[in-house]
């Protein structure tokens, strides 16, 4: 699973996360390839509730 595809099933919309926050969104997509995704949610749960808040994903982007 790459980084984008992570986002979609976190329902946040990554190319308004990347646009916004292009920082914390390479930040993130480099932690991302070097753990695995469980240990990136582990790790981020707090940071990503807030980012899926800021950049929800459309209902019929499924």
């Amino acid at each position: 699973m790459d980084f984008e595809a992570f986002l979609v099933k976190k329902k946040i919309d990554s190319a308004a996360f990347k646009a916004n926050e292009r920082a914390r969104w390479e930040e993130f997509s480099l932690l991302f390839a070097q753990m695995h995704p469980e240990s990136f949610t582990n790790q981020k749960l707090f940071l990503i509730n807030q980012v899926r808040r800021r950049y929800p994903l459309a209902m019929d982007h499924k």
